[in-house]
């Protein structure tokens, strides 16, 4: 693998597990429209789509077409009651290794990227809630790509934007680096030709490590010098 130069991000499954949330939010939306919920194969199958994606499917699926703008309002009424929810915590889960993670990167000058099928208004509260907000060079929502993963347009606008902020910086999708943790996420990473991290959160280790190119329990778990050999440290630090 070339020099790494920037590592990419979903929000779901990898900075919080909150699908069960999201699919109760998601079910509370339906009710509200004397539609039936979700059931477990779905739920199973949607992993890691997009709000706009999974209502669009639910609701065609249920018989009913609505306007764009119809849809707009089902997906800001979910993300008000998301972050209600959220804000209702006692404690907000955030996964344990993705702030001393994400730390370690910054310390090794790697631009860091957003690539999340949250929508802009819910990327925007979680990354203020963990005070994160400035620490990545660019950040893509579903808000920003019409189609979204499992598509991989949203991380081949990723690669370009950081061409285009960070020109000294060559990058390509064979320099990035997508941390993942569910197939869709994968499988648009890896259509973008962008070497994937799988994280073992939502689905066990041995299915993610079938798909991804390389695997983890735990993001603190990750040898960046594996992936890298110019990232691990000095001779003379590890005597």
């Amino acid at each position: 693998m070339p020099q790494l130069q920037a590592v990419l991000f979903e929000i779901n499954g990898v900075f919080l597990n909150d699908s069960a949330i999201q699919f109760e939010l998601l079910d509370e939306i339906l009710l509200s429209e004397n539609l039936r919920p979700t059931d477990a194969i779905y739920q199973n199958e949607s992993l890691g789509k997009s709000d706009r994606r999974c209502l669009q499917e639910c609701l065609a699926l249920r018989g009913r077409i609505v306007s764009d703008e119809y849809l707009d309002k089902l997906i800001a009424k979910k993300s008000q009651a998301y972050q209600a929810k959220l804000s209702a915590l006692e404690t907000f889960p955030v996964a344990s290794d993705i702030l001393p993670f994400i730390t370690s990167l910054k310390l090794k000058d790697l631009l860091l990227g957003i690539v999340t099928g949250y929508s802009s208004t819910d990327t925007d509260y979680i990354l203020g809630q963990l005070e994160l907000k400035d620490a990545f060079d660019i950040v893509l929502t579903a808000d920003d790509i019409p189609i979204f993963k499992p598509s991989g347009d949203s991380y081949r606008a990723a690669i370009k934007a950081l061409q285009t902020k960070y020109p000294e910086r060559q990058i390509t999708a064979k320099n990035c680096l997508a941390i993942e943790d569910n197939f869709h996420g994968i499988q648009a990473a890896k259509s973008a030709r962008i070497p994937v991290v799988g994280v073992a959160r939502t689905y066990p280790f041995h299915m993610m490590q079938r798909c991804s190119n390389w695997c983890v329990d735990y993001l603190t778990e990750l040898e960046l010098e594996r992936i890298d050999p110019s990232l691990a440290p000095p001779a003379e630090v590890l005597q």
